[in-house]
């Protein structure tokens, strides 16, 4: 039985998603199953992989993004009877760039080593975080980029939402439809509920933003600056709603009140903290 599922977001990249599925299943076949969700694609442009088409009006659409779409590919294994058959999920969007080489077995000793641990990241190859990563390759942080996360399945089962399991309840906040601020919120939740968040130079990953940048209109999303701008603006009025922080700074302290009460419950985990 494979350990992890892997779910790939595709909105009308057909070869973006496919050579990601393709890499995935070369190197990481014995470990993972593979799910593609469509996320409002166009029939003609589906992965050759699609597991799953979002393709209700509002999808069709303006897609899902990364907290509905995710939530979707996990409502399915959930409606299926498949999710509690895995230890963890991979969730990816498909303009991820992962190593020549395995993914998934280093991330998962790392997982196996930290029993804490409920959401883990590879390392962005130009993120200033793995600058913190030399004397240990993992360490324990209050953020993390969204685009490539593996998540226990217990950290998952102990914040989901069991009474609406949809696209937009699972796990993410389906409402934060751009996703601006819902990695601190994973975060936050994780860590109230004695889960850390790690980020590992075990394996770095890269995101393609060319697709954004000139593919927007066969992605059926604003260009670039615009879908940038209304990221910030919509996930402001989001969190200034929810939660009444007028700043993602306010957002960062909130998620880090948690992250230190943390190493006070479990001072045995201090090497790990940043």
């Amino acid at each position: 039985m494979k350990r992890v599922a892997t779910i790939i977001l595709n909105r009308n990249l057909p070869d973006v998603t496919n050579r990601l599925h393709e890499h995935l299943a070369r190197f990481d076949a014995d470990l993972t199953d593979l799910y593609v969700v469509e996320a409002g694609s166009d029939a003609e442009r589906f992965s050759r992989y699609a597991t799953w088409h979002a393709s209700w009006p509002d999808a069709m659409v303006h897609g899902l993004r990364f907290c509905r779409g995710m939530n979707h590919g996990l409502s399915q294994l959930w409606k299926e009877n498949k999710f509690k058959q895995y230890d963890a999920f991979f969730l990816l969007t498909n303009d991820t760039e992962l190593p020549d080489g395995p993914t998934l077995a280093p991330l998962m000793s790392v997982l196996d080593s930290h029993p804490r641990v409920g959401i883990l990241s590879p390392c962005g190859a130009r993120w200033g975080e793995r600058l913190l990563l030399t004397k240990e390759s993992t360490k324990y942080f209050w953020f993390i980029h969204n685009h490539a996360l593996l998540l226990r399945r217990e950290f998952i089962e102990s914040i989901m939402n069991r009474e609406q399991p949809d696209f937009m309840h699972f796990l993410f906040d389906g409402t934060n439809f751009r996703g601006y601020g819902s990695e601190s919120e994973l975060i936050a939740k994780g860590y109230a509920n004695d889960w850390a968040a790690a980020i590992t130079s075990k394996v770095f990953v890269g995101e393609n933003e060319s697709y954004l940048l000139n593919q927007a209109a066969l992605i059926k999303t604003e260009q670039y600056e615009e879908n940038l701008r209304l990221y910030i603006e919509e996930g402001q009025n989001w969190m200034r709603n929810k939660y009444g922080f007028n700043s993602r700074w306010s957002m960062q302290q909130y998620v880090k009140s948690f992250y230190d009460r943390f190493f006070e419950f479990h001072p045995e985990y201090h090497n790990y903290q940043v």
